[in-house]
């Protein structure tokens, strides 16, 4: 996204990331907005939550983010953004997201669709499921992978075609 938007992306050292890593990236590249995986967010919001002091913006994801670990990181840096991203291998990173800078509540949810995405939750036949009704969770738009590569046949299985897309559309 940075490099789409005129940003720079800089990336951590190969030999890990831990707090003081953090912080000399954030003060020496003048960092706004980092990503990290939920495993290393709650291990950081859990040791040193302030050493994302600096920055605007902090997306995470891959697993759930524990919502204590989000409040910890707030109250520690006052006026930063985390951001909880939802996607799965199907999609290019993320699909939904949810910011938090004030309110995080007990179980976060995977939010809402990205720009250019669409997220339903649909029964077997593939139609809409009312609000509280189990159904699967569908997703669509300009993140979602082309297939499998050289899988044909699993790509037909997990890409079915989209019945509120255009013709051709799959989900």
């Amino acid at each position: 996204m940075p490099l789409l938007n005129g940003g720079t992306v800089v990336a951590a050292p190969g030999d890990g990331v831990d707090e003081v890593t953090l912080r000399e990236l954030v003060r020496e590249h003048r960092l706004t907005a980092m990503w990290l995986t939920a495993g290393l967010f709650r291990v950081l919001a859990q040791e040193t939550p302030d050493c994302f002091a600096g920055l605007q913006e902090v997306w995470t994801g891959g697993d759930v983010v524990p919502a204590a670990a989000v409040r910890r990181v707030l109250t520690a840096c006052p006026g930063l953004r985390v951001v909880d991203g939802y996607g799965p291998t199907e999609t290019t990173t993320f699909a939904t997201s949810h910011p938090m800078a004030d309110v995080v509540p007990d179980r976060i949810p995977i939010g809402r669709p990205l720009a250019g995405m669409r997220a339903r939750v649909l029964d077997r036949s593939l139609r809409p499921v009312p609000p509280g009704v189990p159904g699967e969770l569908y997703l669509a738009g300009a993140g979602l992978a082309r297939g499998y590569r050289g899988r044909p046949g699993l790509t037909a299985d997990r890409f079915v075609a989209d019945p509120a897309g255009p013709a051709g559309r799959r989900m």
